[in-house]
């Protein structure tokens, strides 16, 4: 007789637990690692970051790809991306210098974040890297002020529906201000080099480049008549990895993405750029846990683990949901899953499938390897989660 309604611990359940299966199935040499003495441990499968990488080379081959190093900087993953080639994208002066210490030139390094501190600025030009973002006139100021002859792109502001992780209220301006902000760029002396968007970390929504590229078109046409000679669109980064649903594979969004190209940029720009970052490293990393305590409170379930939001886990709090693992059987319950910390707002998830564990399993988190340790702090006076490579 066929279920009338879905069992949707069931469903949540066995994807963690077919996830997690083949997560292991893939990598052999992982199962020394699965019972820890201590945790948490973070195992990172940089095979797996080089294997991702490939396949958005091979789906984009048109595409310089930058690793955003703001998604995962440990110097591992950079000496793994720079030796196949990769060009990277950084943000501050600490992630230049660990950049610069793999042995990546200059010419493979951007900035893309529109606000930044103008010593970074100067120690960046003065090593070489001389690209950068801008989304207001202040910001053209400050790079004309230390890096005279400075490329520059402007980021448009274009829609966040469908990510995760939305980024659209932050940064990015309109189509016509962005027009007047390369207009002054030109006149302050420095080099209008082409337009970037972001339409949002953990993107599903097609729409979105959709409205991105085709805004990019018009800019970059309006600036043509201008007598500007722009060189680069730059999409930025978005692609999404597996938590606790299926995501748009990389070869469907490069596939979607050279569509809207050919229809909106009929004369190609000269250069195309892409920033992935969580689309590299997101799910190639696997957190591994114990339980240190349970409690019922209300009628509610909670677990508790000896990770949490303030040392590992910071993207919950914005809306990740990260797909859990307990290897036993058994009825399922929902739990509510609290960190490590004595802090209230240390709640990892709530609504989560689990048979009845007991004080002292392992809880496999998976879908760890972004925006984990690089937000981690030791508050409270818990540590990072130790990493560990295959």
């Amino acid at each position: 007789m066929v279920k009338e309604t879905l069992d949707q611990k069931e469903l949540q359940f066995q994807f963690a637990k077919r996830y997690f299966e083949e997560f292991i199935a893939k990598r052999e040499s992982i199962s020394s690692y699965l019972r820890p003495k201590e945790t948490p441990l973070l195992v990172m499968d940089l095979d797996g970051i080089r294997e991702r990488y490939a396949n958005i080379e091979r789906h984009m081959p048109n595409f310089r790809i930058y690793y955003a190093v703001k998604a995962n900087d440990d110097i591992n993953i950079i000496k793994t991306l720079a030796q196949r080639g990769s060009g990277f994208e950084v943000a501050s002066c600490e992630e230049l210098k660990k950049v610069l210490s793999a042995q990546v030139q200059p010419e493979r390094i951007i900035s893309s974040n529109p606000i930044k501190p103008e010593e970074f600025i100067d120690y960046a030009y003065s090593v070489g890297v001389n690209r950068f973002s801008v989304d207001s006139f202040t910001e053209v100021e400050k790079i004309a002020k230390v890096a005279n002859r400075a490329r520059v792109y402007v980021r448009l502001a274009v829609p966040n529906e469908g990510s995760d992780w939305p980024l659209s209220k932050k940064f990015g301006v309109d189509v016509d201000t962005a027009l007047e902000i390369l207009e002054y760029a030109r006149e302050k002396g420095l080099v209008p080099y082409g337009i970037t968007f972001h339409v949002g970390s953990q993107c599903n929504n097609y729409r979105n480049w959709f409205i991105a590229i085709r805004k990019s078109a018009e800019l970059w046409e309006k600036a043509r008549y201008r007598g500007f000679r722009l060189q680069m669109l730059n999409v930025g980064g978005g692609i999404p990895v597996k938590y606790t649903y299926e995501a748009l594979r990389i070869e469907d969004i490069a596939y979607y993405i050279k569509g809207l190209l050919q229809k909106f940029f009929p004369n190609p720009p000269h250069e195309l750029q892409i920033e992935p970052g969580r689309g590299l490293v997101g799910d190639q990393g696997i957190m591994i846990t114990r339980i240190i305590g349970k409690a019922k409170r209300n009628d509610e379930n909670w677990l508790y683990i000896d990770v949490g939001v303030f040392n590992g886990l910071a993207e919950a709090l914005g809306g990740i949901r990260y797909p859990f693992y307990l290897e036993r059987e058994g009825e399922l319950k929902e739990w509510i899953v609290g960190g490590v910390s004595c802090d209230s707002m240390d709640v990892i998830a709530r609504m989560v499938a689990l048979p009845e564990p007991q004080v002292g399993d392992y809880l496999y988190i998976l879908s760890t390897g972004a925006y984990t340790t690089v937000y981690a702090s030791n508050f409270n006076g818990f540590p990072k989660p130790k990493i560990v490579y295959l």
